[in-house]
């Protein structure tokens, strides 16, 4: 593995930025009561919202893996955040207004409320045992990934250990109050540090990149044959907008965060903020990861892809910025999944068990989840070496997680007639689909790309649900308030919009949010 040496006024500032973003986490947190250490108080405005959302999605794998992915496969990567952005509209208008009219403190607990415990029992246990081991984890490894190439003499179990105190430091002790406001500074350091990157990148390759896109090469294109191994055209449509479902309206870590704003409208606002600042994902991270390809020829592990731009372009000085950036995308993500998974625990199960629970004695079994949590993450980090890349092992898991799931809460949300019965036999039958996939995938599908069958997964989930919930009454009606989509209160909110300046209403910004992803698509087809 290649290594290299940072200055001494880099290393002063990376370490300046950690002492800073611990120390700021611990001044904003909040822990008086279950409302503030789990939901920040339910008082963030959009930018709030947005910023933060923006910053905890900001992954291992979208940094380190998407980068590494373009590098092999070209932009097509970027298709996963194109067509989040067309999800996170959805959610938005469809989802979002549901969740935080319920007033939910949890995603499992919103299929509680529209089916039964049961639901919301099993989807709690799969989203922990998901945020541990593929979030939380792969956090973990990409931290001592970069580390490793610094200090290549250190202990990768010691690096993970130390990462995991760093994020553990203030996310504990002030919850989702200090994962928020710590986010706030991550978020522009990140923003600003990738686009020092881009520079940089497109200083020393851009004509390479501009000779790619002249020549029309498959690399520069979004739209790929359906015989392509990265995004096949039809996975686009079948299979990314499933992940890009559960990733964005059923993902507890981001989800937590839009429970926090103040309204529903803040919380949308927040929701399409983000959307605008994943659309900088194609110019500061796979476009840079192409025109790496001309950089760094012939690197042979594609997680080492970004690592490298980020230790060979960057001049001394500048380099602490931007390795305070890049650790500011693996601190936020952990520390985001340390509050959502210690949220999921504490409310889905212990409340549940104990349900004359003080609010403080609710804050001290959450900080006590987020540590079992942070060492099972650590303890299982270095695992994830033995899959390949970061975005194979995160994506491969989630075709078979997400479609049961999707599956129940789409049909929870626009059909009215499945019930609970039917949910948890899709749920369960989804689970036991996913196990035989993980041995006899090639003997079921053969070589089919992974988006091509997560279809097949959503269906036959979908179907247990509706044809099991035909066999049993009709759900009660208080179980479909605030729980099923109206289009009567779709169309008042839309009445209620029309005296609304434009630049306040969100559907403009809705509308602009696909339009630029049109022309996204159309550009790079």
């Amino acid at each position: 593995m290649e290594t290299f040496s940072i200055s001494n006024l880099d290393l002063v500032i990376v370490l300046v930025y950690l002492a800073f973003i611990i120390w700021w986490g611990l001044k904003n947190g909040k822990s008086s009561d279950s409302q503030s250490y789990f939901l920040a108080g339910r008082s963030m405005p959009w930018w709030v919202v947005g910023l933060s959302l923006f910053a905890a999605s900001i992954s291992s794998t979208t940094l380190i893996g998407q980068s590494g992915d373009a590098y092999h496969t070209g932009i097509a990567v970027f298709n996963y955040n194109l067509t989040g952005i067309v999800v996170m509209v959805f959610f938005a208008v469809f989802l979002l207004p549901l969740y935080i009219k319920s007033g939910i403190f949890t995603i499992p607990e919103f299929l509680e409320k529209r089916f039964d415990r049961r639901s919301r029992y099993y989807f709690s246990a799969i989203c922990i045992i998901g945020n541990i081991f593929l979030d939380a984890a792969g956090a973990l490894y990409a931290a001592a990934l970069i580390i490793k190439l610094i200090l290549p003499d250190a202990d990768l179990q010691l690096i993970i250990i130390v990462f995991a105190i760093i994020a553990a430091s203030y996310t504990i002790p002030g919850g989702l109050s200090s994962a928020i406001n710590a986010e706030l500074i991550q978020a522009v350091i990140l923003i600003l540090g990738s686009i020092l990157l881009t520079f940089y990148c497109f200083q020393q390759g851009g004509d390479y990149f501009y000779q790619l896109f002249a020549s029309g090469d498959i690399s520069v294109k979004l739209i790929r044959p359906l015989t392509d191994t990265a995004t096949p055209w039809l996975g686009l449509i079948v299979g990314m907008p499933v992940l890009g479902i559960y990733f964005w309206a059923n993902n507890q870590t981001l989800v937590q965060r839009v429970l926090s704003s103040k309204s529903v409208d803040e919380g949308r606002k927040g929701v399409l903020f983000t959307g605008f600042l994943t659309m900088l994902t194609l110019f500061i991270i796979a476009i840079p990861g192409v025109i790496a390809r001309h950089l760094f020829p012939g690197l042979e592990k594609p997680d080492m892809v970004y690592p490298n731009m980020v230790l060979q372009l960057i001049p001394v000085g500048l380099l602490g910025i931007m390795l305070a950036a890049l650790l500011s995308a693996l601190t936020s993500t952990l520390s985001a999944i340390l509050n959502s998974t210690s949220t999921l625990f504490t409310m889905d199960f212990y409340a549940q068990y104990n349900k004359n629970a003080s609010s403080q004695k609710l804050v001290i079994i959450g900080k006590i989840t987020s540590c079992v949590i942070i060492v099972a993450a650590a303890l299982w980090a270095p695992q994830i070496g033995k899959f390949g890349s970061l975005l194979k092992y995160y994506q491969e898991m989630l075709s078979y997680i997400a479609p049961p799931v999707v599956a129940a809460f789409l049909l929870g949300v626009f059909n009215k007639r499945v019930n609970g019965n039917g949910a948890f036999a899709g749920l369960l039958s989804g689970l036991a689909i996913a196990v035989v996939m993980l041995f006899y995938k090639n003997e079921i599908f053969g070589d089919m790309h992974f988006l091509l069958i997560v279809p097949f997964l959503l269906v036959a989930s979908a179907l247990v649900i509706y044809l099991v919930s035909l066999r049993y009454v009709k759900p009660m009606e208080s179980k479909l308030k605030d729980t099923t989509f109206s289009m009567d209160d779709l169309k008042a909110e839309f009445r209620a919009t029309r005296g609304v300046t434009w630049y306040k209403n969100y559907y403009n910004w809705a509308i602009i949010l696909l339009v630029l992803s049109v022309v996204i698509w159309v550009v790079f087809r």
